[in-house]
């Protein structure tokens, strides 16, 4: 993580602001958060139905997947590098360990928690630089050494693909405006060992659209038809690492 998030997220308005303003009900960040909560939690009945995985949660924020897994893993941990971020997950209800990290050095160690395990990274790769992605993964790396280690989810906020990218040119250079393409995921991915074996798009609207009931309609529509994964603007991959 930048130290532009780390030093955004100390001020406690702006940590009240994301949870409460941007996380507002039915916002449209609520409504992703919603049906990715459903996602994950069928993707952990499906892919751990004998033995809950312990969640690594890096970049927590305020608890967001922590809670969406709420009673389905053994234990959770939660990594950041903004202690009000993480005294906010608490407060709200999100119940892991916290651990706060250091924005620079070396690679921050997992809880040695044991197998399985999942790695959630939400809401990061499109806020930092390239480095803290690569360190992010890294981290992902260590907790899950083999192919049967369990699994990793990754959120995409900006997907290249979308049509979020005809605001590109508009939004050139603007501080919180990027976007990835599916390949510069899966490249960076597949740097640290791992591949993409699933991937789930939540919305084909931008947050302008989403006041517009036809567009909510048109935009649960084209959600169920077969590819539309490939052009929504909110993806989530899930990934294994590629060697047993």
């Amino acid at each position: 993580m930048t130290s532009d998030y780390t030093g955004v997220f100390q001020d406690t308005e702006a940590v009240e602001k994301y949870e409460t303003v941007t996380y507002a009900p039915d916002s449209y960040a609520s409504r992703i958060n919603d049906r990715q909560r459903d996602y994950l939690r069928a993707l952990v009945r499906r892919e751990f139905p004998e033995h809950p995985p312990v969640q690594h949660d890096f970049a927590c924020g305020t608890g967001r997947a922590v809670r969406a897994l709420h009673g389905l893993v053994r234990e959770a941990h939660g990594y950041d590098t903004s202690a009000e971020m993480m005294s906010k997950a608490a407060e709200v209800g999100s119940r892991a360990y916290w651990h706060l990290v250091p924005q620079e050095g070396p690679v921050p160690q997992p809880v040695a928690a044991g197998f399985p395990a999942i790695v959630t990274i939400f809401r990061l790769l499109l806020n930092v630089d390239e480095g803290v992605r690569d360190r992010a993964l890294a981290f992902a790396a260590k907790v899950l050494p083999h192919r049967g280690s369990g699994v990793l989810v990754v959120e995409n906020h900006g997907n290249a693909g979308s049509v979020r990218h005809l605001r590109a040119r508009r939004h050139s250079g603007e501080r919180w405006f990027a976007e990835l393409s599916h390949e510069e995921v899966g490249r960076l991915l597949a740097r640290h060992g791992f591949e993409i074996v699933e991937r789930r798009g939540f919305s084909m609207l931008t947050p302008s659209l989403h006041d517009h009931r036809v567009a909510r309609l048109a935009d649960a529509a084209a959600r169920r038809m077969p590819g539309s994964d490939a052009y929504a603007v909110n993806v989530l991959y899930t990934a294994r690492r590629l060697h047993a």
